[in-house]
């Protein structure tokens, strides 16, 4: 291995890395956040809402900006301005706070929708394993932040603004080691939308999106509820809250394993399959006996979510032809998706209050994962965007 690719790897894995710690980070300290800043629990929760509807709407930014500076400088601007918003968020005051948020996942939202062209640009004879590396690097950042920032404050000191603002260095180390990708030739661009209007017209398109979408809206309830459900069903805080980091950690290993054996396949249907319903069966095990082996049904619920994940990824880059059309896909899917997953915590927080518990709430998510199911299955048919009927 040469070391310009040596460089090339690593930069690729911090910019992954650097995806999801700047929201996971925020939930430990939430508390912490609410009595300094002087915000109500609807205000704390807020914060996080703020984020995903960003990473949602702006995701249309980043073919904008990749056609005219390219896919490299871009990541190298997402993680520049993520920095920022980090940074910005430990200010004083909530307009800060919200300011920094919005701008934090403003830059996520361009650096997730550039990573699956980044992927097809540089490592084109290694899509499955490269999107694994870089899914589950992904996860693996929403772990190590979600671990480590109640220990991190315990022994700096720091308190939260401080600890937050630690999530800015791996983004600016991310973005010098990124840096010599970003100084050299940039790979031409396709002039005008043409990619865009190719891809909303095809039905590929739809199916990608659909996976992805109701994926992250089942991925962003477990992520907001699950200690709730375990809380009311009998389960003191600290191993609810051990049981949602066990399948997070879980989540890691699929998110890397499954892409990379998908990603060998003609078809990914089964694949998909196999994920939403070990998803199923997860949730099943929540709705009927949540504390009856819960680590069990964590580390079920983690496989699937994380391969559904992982796949959904591998499939927005194996499903067109070339980078600028992969990151137009991407753009699509990952905006579309993250509006939609914006909505789930808040339909089964007001299932919850209106039913008087989680019967409701995850029955309903069965009912979403069985359309996961259906759309996931087409998505993973063998298709390419401009050889399948649009």
């Amino acid at each position: 291995m040469s070391f310009r690719f040596a460089l090339l790897v690593a930069g690729f894995v911090l910019a992954a890395l650097n995806l999801r710690p700047a929201i996971a980070g925020v939930s430990p300290l939430l508390d912490e956040i609410m009595t300094d800043v002087g915000l109500t629990p609807a205000g704390g929760g807020a914060i996080t809402t703020v984020m995903i509807v960003c990473l949602g709407v702006f995701g249309p930014l980043a073919p904008v900006l990749a056609r005219r500076i390219g896919l490299d400088r871009t990541l190298l601007a997402g993680l520049l301005v993520l920095a920022l918003g980090v940074v910005l968020r430990t200010l004083d005051g909530a307009p800060a706070l919200y300011a920094g948020a919005a701008i934090a996942a403003t830059a996520i939202a361009v650096m997730n929708v550039v990573m699956p062209g980044i992927v097809k640009q540089h490592f084109p004879g290694r899509v499955n394993l490269f999107t694994g590396i870089y899914s589950s690097a992904a996860s693996a950042g929403a772990a190590t932040a979600s671990a480590l920032m109640i220990p991190l404050e315990r022994s700096t000191g720091y308190g939260w603004r401080g600890v937050s603002a630690m999530i800015a260095l791996p983004a600016l180390a991310g973005a010098l080691l990124w840096l010599p990708q970003a100084l050299g030739k940039q790979a031409p661009a396709q002039n005008g939308p043409r990619p865009f209007r190719a891809v909303v017209r095809s039905r590929i398109t739809w199916y990608v999106t659909g996976l992805m979408g109701l994926q992250s809206l089942t991925f962003y309830v477990i992520l907001a509820w699950l200690p709730t459900v375990f809380l009311e069903a009998g389960l003191p805080a600290d191993q609810s809250g051990y049981l949602l980091s066990m399948t997070t950690l879980v989540q890691v290993g699929a998110t890397f394993a499954v892409p990379v054996l998908a990603g060998r396949r003609r078809s990914q249907s089964g694949y998909v399959a196999a994920a939403v319903l070990l998803t199923m069966a997860g949730y099943l095990g929540l709705l009927v006996a949540p504390v009856t082996v819960p680590w069990l049904w964590m580390i079920v619920l983690g496989v699937g979510q994380g391969a559904a994940f992982g796949l959904a990824l591998l499939l927005i880059t194996l499903r067109a032809p070339d980078p600028t059309a992969v990151t137009a896909l991407s753009a699509v899917a990952q905006s579309a998706g993250y509006v939609l997953a914006a909505v789930g915590p808040v339909l089964f927080g007001a299932l919850r209050q209106s039913s008087g518990g989680w019967t409701a709430p995850l029955s309903v998510g069965m009912a979403i994962l069985v359309v996961q199911l259906i759309v996931g299955w087409l998505a993973g048919r063998p298709a390419t965007l401009g050889k399948a009927n649009l």
